[in-house]
């Protein structure tokens, strides 16, 4: 089954096109890895599935249904952007943790707002409050942190802020997780703890989008790959069909100037 369905998306910045005409299905519990240089519109791609962008064209379908068609898409209103958020967690490169809220209030943030929408009782919202903080508590100790819940991101090492970060896109339980480079800001030994996370939530089955420049780890963890270049898919396959047997030139040249770093 389809979770994601993206058909000709585009997305210009002024005359400048940085998605152009990008399509891909993903299936439930499968991986996607986006690779490519810099500027290749891995993460406006990612921006345009979360709606921190909105595409100028094509459209996204999740779960048999269309969250952005551009033929009859209306503005939509803040409810509505929020609403067609759900569908996604977005992990950024940099962690963008609330300094000012401990570990534990990071996580739960967004529920509880959320809860605030609900028309309940005064026993439905505490029962509901009290269930959001013990699902807050597993997601913590599920990327290795339950003895942080009341910790600060100042007190944390950069991995342990990205797995905090993981954490908090789970909160909300996504149809998709997508990552955005997520070990870019993070020192060599800090790396491996964060990748242990992801594969550990494949290991779930869970639906994800991962923007990566560890080929080593896309090789290991994907289940297809797309090799993005200048707005475009120009390649896509299976780990082995991608890493192993490009057929692109520019996709060989781009894994040949990786392996000589």
């Amino acid at each position: 089954m389809n979770v994601l369905e993206v058909n000709n998306l585009t997305k210009s910045f002024g005359e400048h096109q940085v998605i152009k005409g990008v399509s891909f299905n993903l299936k439930q519990g499968e991986v996607l890895v986006l690779i490519g240089s810099s500027g290749s519109g891995k993460t406006t791609l990612l921006r345009c599935l979360n709606f921190l962008e909105t595409p100028d064209g094509g459209s996204i379908n999740v779960l048999g249904e269309d969250v952005f068609n551009a033929e009859n898409q209306c503005k939509m209103s803040d409810k509505m952007l929020r609403e067609r958020r759900l569908h996604f967690g977005l992990v950024f490169q940099s962690f963008n943790l609330f300094p000012q809220h401990n570990v534990l209030k990071n996580v739960t943030l967004a529920p509880l707002l959320r809860l605030k929408e609900k028309k309940l009782s005064k026993e439905e919202m505490k029962k509901a409050k009290d269930e959001i903080l013990e699902n807050g508590k597993q997601l913590i100790a599920m990327v290795g942190l339950e003895d942080k819940l009341d910790a600060y991101p100042c007190t944390l090492s950069g991995g342990q802020q990205q797995r905090v970060a993981i954490a908090r896109a789970l909160a909300l339980n996504p149809d998709v997780l997508c990552f955005d480079e997520p070990t870019s800001a993070l020192d060599p030994e800090l790396t491996g703890e964060v990748l242990r996370v992801i594969r550990s939530l494949k290991d779930q089955g869970r639906t994800m989008i991962v923007v990566t420049h560890e080929m080593e780890f896309a090789k290991n963890v994907a289940d297809h790959v797309i090799y993005m270049a200048d707005g475009v898919i120009e390649e896509e396959g299976s780990p082995a069909d991608v890493f192993e047997n490009p057929q692109s030139d520019r996709t060989k040249a781009f894994l040949a100037a990786g392996a000589n770093k």
